[in-house]
């Protein structure tokens, strides 16, 4: 049976990990409500760690986006979405999203459908374009985006 651990003591543990990683208060808190850690003293611990600059929801925010469009390939609804889940605030994930270099991103959303498209050869055009929309919706991008990229991928490849 694990001992319960002290405010002191959970405050100290939650620096090491921001210290180590970024993170955000709701990634902390779940943290400190699963020690145990009373209501009262989680908000007290939360004050403090951003306070001392370990806890920066925009800096947070900022390397999340970075890393959820370059390393996963994500788009921004499911960047947003999941930031959301978070507990960020809006104004933050704007400001965020907003900094995504736009022909960066573009071009890695094309590299995936290219990809894509490559894994379904042999299917009719209706159902690559099908299969294509329903991939990008899934990682998260934006339709108007997805139909252009959708299109241009097909013209190309079957003409």
């Amino acid at each position: 049976m694990k001992k319960q651990i002290t405010a002191e003591q959970a405050l100290v543990k939650a620096q090491n990990i921001c210290a180590s990683q970024e993170k955000c208060k709701a990634d902390i808190r779940k943290k400190l409500y699963d020690w145990k850690i009373s209501a009262m003293e989680i908000e007290k611990i939360l004050e403090n760690l951003v306070a001392d600059k370990f806890i920066d929801e925009n800096r947070y925010a900022g390397y999340y986006v970075r890393d959820k469009y370059k390393l996963n390939k994500w788009g921004k609804i499911k960047i947003e979405f999941s930031l959301r889940q978070k507990q960020i605030e809006q104004s933050i994930i704007s400001n965020a999203v907003d900094e995504i270099d736009e022909d960066e991103y573009k071009e890695i959303f094309k590299n995936e459908l290219r990809k894509k498209f490559k894994s379904l050869k042999g299917e009719e055009t209706y159902k690559l374009k099908e299969k294509l929309l329903r991939f990008a919706q899934g990682r998260g991008y934006e339709a108007e985006l997805a139909i252009l990229m959708v299109d241009q991928i097909i013209q190309n490849n079957v003409l």
